[in-house]
């Protein structure tokens, strides 16, 4: 098949549905109640909740490693102070440990006095002294002294490191403490030998801990405040710019919503007119059938009749002419019978328009039988012969198709004959995709389209364009293909919805 040139041409649109899940995805409900819960919640409302959420536990989280840091930080240094005091203030009674077992009574009862009389009274509530093997040899309380205890607490202090706790005075040996119903905290402090460095006792002290409480509370309040205010400040700056980003995608789903209702409106409108102008097309082309069929019904009966009249009176002439002839009196010159002749040749040219324009009684014919029917009558009047190659075809259509495909394939086959001579006529028709595909081709000297258009016959023009409107009228799509001396092909193809192609 040449491809020199082809002209294509479809008048109609789709008809489109708008998108259901465009309009239903924005109000579809979730499933489940907290789902329908956080429907009714903004954006930015969902997203404070869930940051709140998230930074409050991470707050959370480092607020209280940081209060724990100081507080261990606080207390360690309190320790290492009051240790290094306390070691400056007992290394001096227990150097005789090297040498002996105990303390001298002298050097008890001199640590005595320097608790009593000194400042340390006022923030050390109690005072021992540990042999390595956990016998405590100096006691502010003199019930535990000489009793042997547990070696775990010292153990550390023993191998020279200072440890130090906000003590709860749960152990066996914390008896005096827990009657002064005071915040204390212990502290272990190694109390070493002059001159070798060798840890000899462990001195245990305990210390008032309410003004390191008290300090330790500050701190975490400021802590706390510091993380507060910055996860406020956080959450407000966060806040601010969500809230700002759900105002943009608020007034876009607006002007989109609007957009898809104007929309919706304009399909719907463009719908209403499309069937408008189908109904008009299809009344159009009803009226312009009835119109042809009472123009050759009036050529029928009118024009026709008088020339049928002229013939009468013209044979009645000759039957006359041929009276005198037998009666001796000859008439000259032919002029009677050119006369009868012109009639004759006048009335079967009305009577071939006359069956022309009238479209033969097909409302209860399927497509096949009016493919068949326009194919033998154009046999019959042009003495030419058409192969048919029909697939099955719906035995119901609309009359508007039966018409306008019976108007197609008529013309087409005329041009045919005409410009063709009626060479390699073809009329092939199908369904695919509910669509009817209708072709009609010649093998004669073929032509250029767009050149044709230009410049060919008015007769040729006036037929390819009332071709193409039919076609067009009925939603349907019109094509020419044709090259110089490879013939021409003329289809059309019809929605069998009813709707346009």
């Amino acid at each position: 098949m040449p491809t020199d040139a082809k002209v294509e041409s479809n008048s109609s649109t789709m008809d489109q549905a708008p998108d259901p899940t465009l309009v239903e995805s924005a109000t579809r409900p979730r499933s489940g109640r907290a789902g329908a819960w956080l429907d009714r919640l903004k954006r930015s409302t969902q997203f404070v909740i869930a940051a709140s959420l998230i930074l409050g536990l991470t707050m959370t989280l480092v607020g209280n490693l940081v209060s724990h840091h100081i507080e261990r930080a606080a207390v360690q240094s309190a320790a290492q102070a009051g240790a290094l005091y306390m070691e400056s203030f007992l290394e001096p009674f227990v150097q005789e440990l090297a040498r002996t077992q105990d303390i001298p009574p002298e050097s008890a009862a001199a640590i005595d006095r320097l608790i009593v009389n000194s400042n340390l009274n006022r923030h050390v509530a109690s005072v021992k002294i540990w042999r390595p093997d956990g016998t405590i040899i100096y006691s502010t309380d003199k019930t535990a002294t000489h009793q042997k205890f547990p070696t775990d607490e010292i153990d550390e202090a023993l191998k020279g490191r200072i440890v130090t706790d906000l003590d709860n005075l749960v152990q066996e040996e914390n008896v005096f403490e827990r009657g002064l119903n005071v915040p204390l905290y212990e502290i272990y402090a190694p109390l070493r030998e002059s001159g070798s460095g060798r840890v000899v006792a462990v001195g245990e002290f305990y210390e008032r801990a309410d003004r390191l409480e008290q300090e330790i509370r500050t701190v975490r309040l400021q802590v706390w405040a510091v993380m507060g205010t910055a996860t406020l400040a956080m959450l407000g700056l966060l806040f601010f710019v969500v809230r700002q980003g759900e105002r943009i995608i608020e007034r876009q789903a607006v002007d989109l919503r609007q957009r898809m209702e104007e929309q919706v409106r304009l399909h719907a409108h463009n719908a209403q007119l499309q069937r408008h102008i189908a109904s008009a097309n299809q009344g159009f082309s009803r009226i312009s059938e009835l119109t042809l069929r009472r123009l050759g019904a009036d050529l029928h009966d009118g024009p026709a009749q008088l020339l049928t009249l002229i013939l009468v009176r013209l044979d009645e002439l000759a039957h006359l002419r041929e009276r005198l002839e037998a009666l001796g009196e000859p008439v000259e010159g032919d002029a009677l019978e050119a006369i009868r002749s012109a009639a004759q040749d006048a009335l079967r040219e009305v009577r071939d328009i006359s069956r022309g324009l009238a479209v033969p009684e097909i409302s209860q014919m399927g497509l096949d039988a009016v493919l068949r029917l326009v194919v033998q009558r154009h046999e019959q009047r042009s003495d030419t012969q058409v192969d048919l190659d029909l697939e099955p075809l719906p035995a119901q259509a609309t009359m508007s198709l039966k018409i306008g495909l019976y108007r197609f394939v008529q013309e087409a086959l005329n041009n045919a004959v005409l410009h063709a001579g009626g060479a390699g006529l073809k009329l092939s028709a199908r369904v695919r995709d509910r669509q009817l595909q209708v072709r009609v081709e010649d093998s004669g000297p073929g032509f250029v389209p767009a050149a044709q258009a230009a410049e060919g016959d008015g007769r040729r023009r006036l037929g390819l364009a009332g071709m193409r409107y039919r076609v067009e009228a009925l939603g349907g799509r019109f094509e020419i293909d044709s090259a110089p001396g490879a013939g021409t092909r003329v289809s059309a193809c019809f929605r069998l919805d009813g709707g346009p192609e």
